[in-house]
């Protein structure tokens, strides 16, 4: 099983960080570029064994929804506004949260996002476990339940 993140994929082909293009090209330049990662990861992750991982925004775009949710079994890990700030307050490379309230910026992100996951989502599993060893045994178990098994 392969585990891919299109953060990375993105970066390799631009070849700089997502906050450097996005500073210099906009929010428009990158969801573009996404979008175009997100179809070629999808087709890749219909072929064979792969986990994706997308970063938060890849759900604003219907196309996007689209493809993954064509082409895997979708698992949205939900977590509260407050539970990503503690993993992600010392991250200076995430442009929306270079904010002086970035608490508040994921509130309103969330607000937004949130029903876009569902949307895109066959699955939905809330993050507040106890472990990451928990959280993954109610994803398998989640899974067996909706009758996905892994490809051979």
């Amino acid at each position: 099983m392969d585990f891919v993140d299109s953060d990375h994929v993105i970066e390799e082909r631009l070849g700089c960080p997502i906050r450097a293009f996005w500073e210099q090209q906009g929010e428009g330049a990158f969801r573009d570029i996404e979008q175009a990662t997100i179809e070629d990861l999808a087709r890749q992750a219909q072929a064979g064994r792969l986990v994706l991982a997308t970063g938060g925004g890849s759900v604003l775009r219907a196309a996007n929804r689209e493809a993954l949710r064509a082409a895997a079994h979708v698992v949205y890990l939900r977590s509260s506004p407050e539970q990503v700030l503690q993993r992600v307050r010392q991250n200076r490379n995430r442009p929306l949260l270079q904010v002086d309230d970035p608490l508040e910026r994921l509130r309103t992100l969330n607000a937004e996002r949130d029903p876009l996951y569902r949307e895109a989502a066959h699955l939905t599993v809330d993050c507040a476990r106890p472990s990451l060893q928990a959280l993954l045994n109610v994803i398998v178990m989640q899974l067996e339940l909706a009758g996905v098994r892994p490809a051979a």
